[in-house]
Order: C-alpha cells, then sequence, then structure tokens
C-alpha cells in the first residue's frame, strides 16, 4: 500500500472534467494495484480512509503534522489486515480478533515492529475516530474496539466520557517533570550565551552566537512559541521596545501563518526579555548581517525580494504583502533589504539559522557535564512547558494582577489590566498558549508542585476566585 502527498500540480493533463476537490499536501492511501473498486460501485476501503483524511481539517485537526499521523496508522493497520485477509470494514469478530493480534504484533512482536504505549494509545485514539466516523455515515456496521462510560471535570462541570478500553493505562501528568525551575531557567540562558552559573564566560565555550541564542532563549521562555513559530519569526514581527521599562508584558501577536493548525493568536513576553532581543537585533544580529547576500537554495523557489518593510508586510518581488499570509518555507526565501534574510536568527554567514533544537541539546549536555548533572535535556518544547509553570504560577500568586491594578490606576494599559484582573488564570494560560481548550493547557501544568513551589505572596482572592482555584487544582490533579 502507498501513501503520497496530493498535489494539484499539472492536473488539466489529468482527463479530469475539473480540478480534484483534494488540498495540497492532503495525504492520500492507493493499493498497490492502483485499483478502487474490486467490482463496480464496490469501493475499496482506502476510498473511505481517503475521504476520512479529507474531512480531517473540516473536523477539528488543521496541522499537515496531524493528517500524516493519522494516513500513517490507517495505512499500518490496512496493510495488516490485508495480509490476514481480514476486511476493514467486515464482521466485528473477525476485526476483534485482528486487533488483538495487532496488540500483540506492536507491543511484543520483533523489536522494529514495536510500539510504546504512548505511540500505541496514540493510533488507537485515530483508529477509534475513523470508525466512530464510518458508522457514523453508514460504512461500518462494527467497530473493533468496547467503551466504557464515565464522568469527568471539564471547565468546572460535570460530563459524560468514553474510554476506549483498547488503550494502555499510562502514569499520571505530574509525575513527569516537562519544564525548567527558576533556576534551571537562569542557567540554561547563561550557557546558550557561553557563561557559567555565576555568570562570568565559561573559558571552555566555543560558540560564537552567544547573543543570539541567548536572547532567543529569553524569548521563548518568557512568550511560550512553539518552535515553528520562534524560528521562522521575522525581525519585523517583533514588538516595538515600549519607551520605559514595564511591569506588565508586552503584547506579541503571532501570524497564523506559523502558528500551529493556523490559529492567529496574541502572546506576551517580559520587558526584559524583549530588550534583549532589540539589543541582539540593533548589535550582534547587525553585524552578521553586514557585508553578506542571503540567496535562498533553488529548492525552495524563486527568492521574495523585500522592500519597504514595516509591521505590518513588505513588497515582495514588487507585490505588497502581509507578514501574516507568509508561510514558514516563503519567510526562508525572503531577502532583506539589506541583502541578509530578515528572520530574527543568523547565522554568521547571514543565513537564515533554523538548528535550534540542536544548540538547546548541546548547551544542555555542556551544563550537565561541566556544572550541574541533574540539568534535564532541553527541548524547544521543554521551554514552552517552562513558560506555562512561571506565567501560572505568578497569575496564581497574583504578581500579575497586582501589577494589572496598579497600571490601571495610571492609566497606562487599561485593557491588559482589565484582562489580568477579572479573567480566570488558565484561561489567560490557555489563550497565551494557543489552546482550544483549557483541558490541554492541563497538561503542560503541574499544579502540585505549583501549590508547594517555595515562599508566595500573599493574595486577598474573593470566595468566587477561591473556589474557583481549588476547583483548578481538583480537576487538573
Amino acid at each position: 500500500m502507498q501513501l503520497i502527498g496530493f498535489s494539484a500540480t499539472g492536473w488539466e493533463s489529468w482527463d479530469v472534467a475539473r480540478q480534484p476537490l483534494i488540498r495540497d499536501r492532503m495525504p492520500v492511501l492507493i493499493d498497490d494495484d492502483l485499483r478502487l473498486e474490486d467490482a463496480p460501485g464496490v469501493p475499496r476501503p482506502t476510498v473511505f480512509v481517503n475521504r476520512w483524511l479529507r474531512e480531517l481539517p473540516l473536523n477539528g485537526a488543521p496541522a499537515t503534522r496531524t493528517w500524516q499521523n493519522s494516513a500513517n496508522c490507517l495505512r499500518d493497520w490496512l496493510t495488516f489486515l490485508q495480509v490476514r485477509g481480514v476486511s476493514p470494514l467486515g464482521d466485528g469478530r473477525d476485526l476483534r480478533a485482528a486487533l488483538g493480534m495487532y496488540a500483540e504484533y506492536r507491543l511484543a512482536g520483533e523489536l522494529k515492529d514495536r510500539w510504546d504505549p504512548t505511540t500505541w494509545n496514540l493510533n488507537m485514539g485515530i483508529l477509534s475516530g475513523f470508525y466512530s466516523w464510518a458508522r457514523e455515515e453508514g460504512i461500518a456496521s462494527a467497530v473493533p474496539f468496547s467503551y466504557r462510560t464515565g464522568r469527568r471535570m471539564a471547565e468546572g462541570v460535570l460530563v459524560e466520557v468514553e474510554r476506549n478500553l483498547a488503550k494502555l493505562r499510562t502514569p499520571r501528568p505530574h509525575t513527569t517533570i516537562k519544564y525548567l525551575e527558576r533556576d534551571f531557567a537562569e542557567l540554561f540562558v547563561r550557557g546558550l550565551e557561553g557563561l557559567g552559573p555565576d555568570g562570568e564566560p565559561d573559558p571552555r565555550y566555543r560558540g560564537r552566537e552567544g547573543a543570539r541564542n541567548a536572547a532567543m532563549g529569553r524569548l521563548v521562555l518568557s512568550s511560550g512559541l512553539r518552535r515553528q513559530e520562534f524560528t521562522h519569526l521575522t525581525i519585523y514581527e517583533v514588538p516595538p521596545l515600549p519607551s520605559r521599562p514595564r511591569t506588565l508584558p508586552v503584547l506579541f501577536p503571532l501570524s497564523h501563518a506559523i502558528t500551529k493548525g493556523q490559529k492567529a493568536r496574541t502572546s506576551w513576553l517580559s520587558y526584559e526579555a524583549l530588550a534583549g532581543v532589540h539589543q541582539y537585533i540593533e548589535l550582534d544580529r547587525a553585524a552578521s548581517a553586514e557585508g553578506f547576500t542571503w540567496r535562498p537554495p533553488s529548492k525552495l523557489g524563486e527568492p521574495l525580494v523585500v522592500e519597504e518593510p514595516n509591521w505590518e508586510g513588505a513588497f515582495l518581488n514588487g507585490e505588497r504583502r502581509s507578514w501574516r499570509k507568509l508561510r514558514p518555507a516563503e519567510r526562508l526565501r525572503l531577502v532583506a533589504p539589506d541583502g541578509s534574510s530578515p528572520l530574527l536568527g543568523l547565522q554568521s554567514s547571514g543565513k537564515p539559522f533554523v538548528d535550534w533544537a540542536t544548540v538547546f541539546r548541546r548547551t544542555s549536555a555542556r551544563m550537565r557535564e561541566r556544572f550541574e548533572p541533574r540539568f534535564p535535556t532541553v527541548a524547544p518544547h521543554r521551554l514552552r512547558h517552562s513558560m506555562a509553570m512561571a506565567t501560572l504560577e505568578w497569575l496564581v500568586t497574583g504578581y500579575y494582577q497586582r501589577a494589572a491594578a496598579l497600571s490601571a490606576d495610571t492609566g497606562d494599559d487599561a485593557a491588559m489590566a482589565l484582562y489580568l484582573t477579572r479573567n480566570d488564570p488558565m484561561l489567560i494560560l490557555r489563550d497565551l498558549l494557543g489552546h482550544q481548550s483549557v483541558l490541554s493547557t492541563e497538561l503542560y501544568i503541574n499544579p502540585r508542585e505549583l501549590h508547594q513551589a517555595g515562599e508566595k505572596p500573599q493574595v486577598a482572592w474573593s470566595r468566587q476566585e477561591t473556589e474557583g482555584l481549588c476547583s483548578l487544582y481538583e480537576l487538573a490533579a
């Protein structure tokens, strides 16, 4: 069975009446014999699978990566059933028996074929979604899964949920540390900058881009941006630095073209982190860009020459375009008026820098080997978790609320002051991280450790706020 990514390029020569109604890059499953029917009017299972895949963007799964994961899951399942002569949409008893064999194959079979429990559960969720859709559409009369009905709290409301019994039990989220404590976060930023724990230069550091790495590390720790979001950020989209230092964060609008699922949102970052980014842009980044000309590789496409750039957009090859509409691949093709790449992170040669995962991993290893044996391996997403924990701690302990009240008294940032003082901390964090549901936000935090971490400032809470906070802890626990 073949899995391809659809492209409509050249469809005029396909002997069809119109362009196929399939999105570009949508995965498509094709049987090895390239047939769609076993007999006239009897479509093969791949036809229904492809139909389900095409509907994913309209059913809450707009991310390309989700489409690919779903297609890989269905391809592996259909291939497994095909070898054993079982129809994917056939008898329920055969499907349940096949699912039992599939569990043995994936959890106790050959080492190269085994999945860990997390991967197994992910695939069972995808298969469950497909079979639920197939049953609702009248395509399948039976499903291979059994479900148990239960209840749980969701945003303060008791709702009924179904648990797929084929999924394996996994450790509770609070047993896994996914974030950096404040001291480790500061140690990590100093490591990125080529400094030791005492803030003095590390004589064994051999990197050349300490200012760039530290500025980006502080930006991510303060804003919670995903790797794709900060990697493809242009200097024109960095918020302007306020005229004077401030306690309240600076709003940070993000383009839907680079966010996960193409959902535009507004995050924030601290004045100190923003000041560090501006200092890097004006000094070290300017030195990296000076005297170099960036020419994107031909495989990326035609260069997009930037003229008259501002906060909203620029002329690209003579046509006015908004930054909000530029996808990551298009941003790599940008050439600034001075000949460099306008992406925030640059190499010393003026080329855009995108391999942040390697920088973070090597810095983690150096911190662990040289200074702190307990230091974990830091990936970009760990910094996002770290921002979530630090931000929630400050929201729960009233740090931002007091700053907002003071700001409101002085007449500055009235809208943000109202937002911070009137909204639940979890809802604020949900908006900053760009989650659709607060249930996704709960996965980022550890309320038990947040509750026990150090001495917290005392804040006067209303009865309603106190009850809401208690409900938050109970829900997340």
